[in-house]
């Protein structure tokens, strides 16, 4: 009995599938890997299209084995069209993965198949990046980095009265500088959710994406993470700056966090493990005064990971945090500590490395600096 990889997922939201395929579609059709041959099976709407653009062996048409499946059900379903496919090359036994429907799991076992489910990444090879891969990051990060010199000449523009921001003569706002983020993302041939440009009392909370006026003499948090509308992969990058004086607090914060990102760097390599480069990182802060913990019914200090991969997903494997993982050369990680205490505000750091043999390189480019 024959074995295959089995997805049924719609490409443009499920990074495995699109891997497997390089064909992105807004609707569920199904992949099986049998050998070396990759096989999708589409609609006669996208028929036309996967032929020309899909990385695959074979496309075939749903309709074929829809037809086919109508020996034995007056109306066949997807599932049925799969069902033809699969027993035309003697496959008997599946690997799913964990998001695999679970109505399609019981029925493919009623009909005599048996199901095995992977948890995690469906094609763990997709983790450690190409050449081509770590290209389109990079390329990914550039527009982050253009956007961000957007975001920072902006507030560098602004005016200070009192403990606003103002430009134009009117209050600059967290969702103003976010718009001359996404204007430029879009003229890049790039988009973005949750985009975070968060000042103040909302820096302190690590995923606030900031509302309203930004303030003067506080840190402003901006993590920018586009993904290619071409290539479909991400970048990823925070910054945290300061119009006015920082105060003395403020700048003890941003020079730790330099430190911490600093530490994490030189022990990233291949064979590292992720959650001792974040335990490095957790005593360093607490080496320097910076106490993490709830206080008032808020998590303060350091409370995320140090990093997370990136690639077709936002956040994908490895982690560098308290589960961890081990590093392997290829990986493309970022690394990205914080400090967040109400009253002072937030202030984290990130750039994107790629893991090599004997440490790390990084992808950023764009300046670390505190005041502007």
């Amino acid at each position: 009995m024959t074995e295959a990889r089995l997805i049924i997922a719609a490409s443009a939201r499920d990074a495995d599938l699109y891997y497997a395929s390089r064909f992105r579609a807004p609707d569920p059709f199904p992949f099986f890997q049998v050998g070396r041959e990759r096989v999708i099976i589409v609609s006669d709407l996208e028929l036309g299209r996967a032929r020309s653009q899909a990385a695959v062996e074979t496309v075939l048409p749903l309709r074929t084995y829809e037809d086919r499946a109508k020996g034995r059900v007056p109306q066949p379903t997807m599932l049925d069209a799969v069902e033809e496919a699969l027993r035309e090359r003697g496959i008997g036994r599946l690997l799913v993965p964990g998001s695999f429907p679970a109505e399609y799991v019981d029925k493919l076992r009623d009909r005599g198949f048996t199901l095995q489910v992977k948890e995690g990444i469906f094609f763990e090879e997709r983790l450690t990046k190409s050449e081509a891969e770590v290209a389109w990051i990079t390329e990914a990060l550039r527009v982050a980095e253009e956007a961000m010199g957007i975001a920072i000449q902006a507030i560098r523009e602004a005016e200070i009265r009192g403990h606003a921001l103002y430009r134009a003569g009117a209050p600059l706002t967290s969702e103003a500088v976010r718009r001359l983020i996404h204007h430029l993302l879009l003229d890049r041939d790039c988009i973005a959710d949750h985009t975070i440009v968060a000042g103040g009392e909302h820096g302190s909370d690590p995923h606030h994406e900031g509302t309203g006026p930004l303030p003067a003499h506080a840190p402003l948090v901006i993590d920018i993470f586009p993904r290619s509308t071409r290539t479909h992969y991400f970048g990823d990058l925070t910054r945290t700056v300061l119009r006015g004086r920082a105060s003395t607090r403020v700048r003890q914060m941003y020079t730790a966090v330099l430190q911490a990102q600093e530490q994490a760097f030189s022990l990233i390599r291949d064979g590292a493990d992720g959650a001792a480069i974040h335990q490095e990182v957790t005593a360093l802060f607490e080496g320097l005064g910076f106490s993490t913990g709830e206080a008032n019914g808020r998590m303060q200090g350091f409370f995320h990971g140090t990093g997370h991969g990136l690639g077709l997903e936002i956040h994908e494997p490895p982690r560098i945090g308290k589960r961890g993982a081990i590093l392997r050369s290829g990986n493309v990680v970022t690394v990205e500590p914080g400090l967040y205490y109400p009253g002072d505000g937030g202030v984290r750091i990130e750039d994107v490395v790629v893991v090599t043999d004997t440490g790390c390189r990084n992808l950023t480019t764009f300046p670390k600096v505190l005041e502007v």
